[in-house]
């Protein structure tokens, strides 16, 4: 009987073990989707790591959109996502000047979701396979 309880035990923990990592990752439910907005800036930090790339990015004023002005967490994909797309851990860093194209926050919080960077010399460089309406990949 306690091999029985035993061997129960260690069943549901090894299940409940093995689903952490869906229940840990979430949705992009958050971000507001419809909307695009162009945050022009300096890479304060920019972090490859996983589940999710993040970079820092400073709007001041007189950048462009007033309401842009602040500090900015930008969330990219995974680094296996982006890497496809052309990113490596060197592609921008601190002191950097890009534009970040991403959807904001639905809740009006300083944080959005990445949809492409411009470069000062006009590169773009999505997180993914996603592009604008109308363009092609």
């Amino acid at each position: 009987m306690k091999e029985k309880l035993a061997l129960s035990i260690g069943f549901m923990a090894a299940i409940l073990t093995a689903g952490a990592p869906v229940f840990a990752h979430h949705s992009f439910s958050m971000f507001d989707v419809d909307r695009d907005v162009a945050y022009k800036g300096t890479v304060a930090e920019y972090r490859w790591v996983n589940a999710h790339v993040h970079m820092t990015l400073q709007v001041d004023p007189g950048t462009g959109d007033p309401s842009t002005v602040g500090t900015w967490d930008m969330e990219g994909a995974s680094t296996n996502i982006m890497a496809r797309q052309g990113w490596t851990r060197a592609t921008v860093k601190a002191g950097d000047k890009i534009t970040v194209v991403a959807h904001p926050l639905k809740d009006g919080l300083k944080g959005a979701s990445m949809f492409y960077v411009v470069f000062p010399d006009g590169k773009r460089l999505y997180q993914d396979i996603a592009r604008p309406k109308g363009e092609q990949q």
